[in-house]
């Protein structure tokens, strides 16, 4: 096949890259320039696609031997990901910049550039699997190492995009032995830190970098009876499941820490209560998508078992869930209420009928916050994903 390599300039796009140029494939290396920002250029590895990932990868492209190009897609990243992160904490919500990345420029500004141009498929470094069921259809599942897994940032992934994407180090045991196949590879990169932290903020102070892009104003912090506990410079700058910088200099009644439990930007608020309060055991999703072909229950709405995770790294949750629409006789009565947040009253409006997720967890699950992305899972297979819209503490409803 004709490949399109995306090359981060770390050692996992590079040993991907490299893979696919032995299995046979015509492989072309292309880096993305994300940012014009000062500031990227940088020693050591924070975040990813910056100036200095772009020297790395084209040293890569010359070791494998195959061309290498750059492509600006700056202005597409801010709009799409930059833009979508800041106003996502504008309205309270806590949002995830490499699953929109991953969405809108990855899988969907790539490829479909790639397409156009007259590539295959994409080729990723991602750690994620991808399988042909019995049915014929595509399926996302996860990588064989369970501690690099990558699948959670690919469940945005539609059935289409499947089609088109490669996962070289899918079956690799373990990213020690990508460092060394890098490493007999003769590839620059091989010991080169992984990245972390989002790209766009290279000194890792979030709350910094919202400061100068919304206009935050002092406002009150309250339990969860409504009493004022203290002030703080502006409810955006905070996300549900926060401990520190509260400041509120006196402790709770019981001399146990207080987590953020709500943010409310309409009216300036944070709600902060106890560590138990913060376990929610219903959440809700909006803008679902599934990564290949859906359910059964998606039509009918029937529960299905499965397990939610809503970080990249964190644990699956054992749940049941089901697709809601508006008007269908079995659309239940009970749908969620009380959402932690405001997210329920500012989501986006669905642009098409996919309904909604209602997920309910078997065993409770902290910080959950609205704008966070649902990941459901059946076994290692990734079933697809939802922006979590209200998130709901059955004991803090009663």
């Amino acid at each position: 096949m004709k490949v399109l390599a995306a090359m981060s300039g770390g050692v996992d796009s590079a040993v991907a890259a490299a893979r696919a140029v032995d299995a046979g494939h015509e492989v072309v290396g292309v880096h993305l320039a994300l940012s014009r920002m000062p500031g990227t250029l940088r020693t050591g590895s924070r975040g990813c696609c910056t100036i200095e990932d772009s020297r790395d990868a084209w040293r890569a492209c010359e070791k494998l031997g195959i061309p290498f190009y750059t492509w600006d897609f700056s202005e597409r990243f801010k709009e799409d990901v930059v833009d979508d992160f800041v106003a996502e904490y504008a309205a309270g919500r806590t949002p995830n910049p490499c699953m929109r990345c991953n969405e809108r420029i990855k899988f969907a500004a790539l490829l479909e550039k790639a397409l156009a141009l007259g590539f295959d498929a994409v080729c990723t470094g991602h750690y994620a699997t991808v399988l042909r069921n019995e049915a014929g259809s595509l399926e996302l599942h996860r990588a064989a190492d369970w501690a690099k897994d990558q699948s959670y940032v690919l469940g945005v992934l539609t059935a289409e995009q499947l089609e088109h994407s490669m996962f070289p180090l899918a079956e690799t045991p373990s990213k020690d032995l990508v460092r060394a196949e890098a490493a007999e590879r003769g590839l620059s990169v091989a010991a080169k830190p992984d990245s972390h932290d989002i790209c766009f903020i290279p000194d890792g102070d979030t709350r910094g970098w919202l400061n100068e892009r919304i206009e935050m104003t002092e406002g009150d912090i309250l339990d969860t009876e409504g009493n004022r506990l203290g002030s703080h410079p502006g409810a955006q700058a905070f996300t549900v499941g926060q401990r520190k910088g509260l400041s509120l200099g006196r402790p709770a009644p019981d001399g146990r820490p207080r987590f953020v439990l709500e943010v409310r930007p309409k009216d300036n608020t944070v709600v902060v209560g106890s560590k138990e309060m913060l376990a929610v055991d219903r959440v809700t999703g909006i803008r679902p998508s599934w990564a290949g072909a859906p359910l059964a229950e998606e039509a009918t709405g029937e529960w299905f078992d499965c397990h939610l995770q809503v970080r990249a790294h964190g644990d699956p949750v054992p749940a049941r869930a089901r697709v809601e629409r508006p008007g269908r006789p079995d659309a239940a009565p009970d749908s969620p209420v009380s959402p932690v947040g405001d997210g329920a009253a500012d989501a986006e409006p669905q642009t098409h009928d996919a309904g909604t997720w209602v997920i309910e967890l078997f065993e409770p699950l902290a910080g959950v916050a609205p704008g966070q992305t649902a990941v459901l899972y059946q076994g290692t297979r990734v079933l697809g994903q939802s922006t979590i819209d209200a998130a709901v503490n059955a004991a803090r409803v009663a």
